[in-house]
């Protein structure tokens, strides 16, 4: 039929910057935010990628796909994971080996402190927030 034809629609590539463009800036400011240190943390301790859905919850969490997209991008501009389409499904793998070369130890000292500080953080709320009880005790 005339006039037809067949449309491709390419999805815009990912940028991923080369090992020399990542800054410790850049990383320090993309795990800043505790749902992304959560989700590099996991990406850098599994010896396979991830696919973004794994990550539809969050430290308990429930974290819209649009948001979720957010933080992989931001991830993946401050050059901590790469990102890879299969399909309609993205996986993600870290970069720390590269990352490590260029700056030895950086990202395990903040993939341990984040581990520590998950691990204290249900206690140090419940100290910072006393209970309903507690409160209304206090105010008599």
């Amino acid at each position: 039929m005339r006039g037809m034809g067949v449309v491709f629609l390419s999805m815009r590539p990912l940028f991923h910057p080369s090992i020399e463009d990542v800054t410790v800036e850049a990383i320090l400011h993309a795990l800043s935010d505790p749902v992304r240190v959560a989700i590099f943390a996991d990406i850098a301790g599994s010896q396979c990628s991830q696919n973004c859905s794994t990550f539809l919850q969050v430290s308990n969490k429930n974290i819209p796909k649009s948001t979720l997209s957010q933080h992989f991008k931001a991830l993946r501009e401050a050059g901590l994971i790469r990102g890879e389409r299969r399909g309609v499904e993205m996986h993600n793998t870290s970069r720390c080996p590269e990352i490590e070369k260029r700056f030895p130890g950086l990202i395990m000292a903040i993939v341990k402190a984040h581990e520590v500080q998950s691990k204290e953080r249900p206690r140090s709320r419940a100290a910072a927030k006393p209970s309903r009880a507690k409160r209304a005790a206090k105010a008599k």
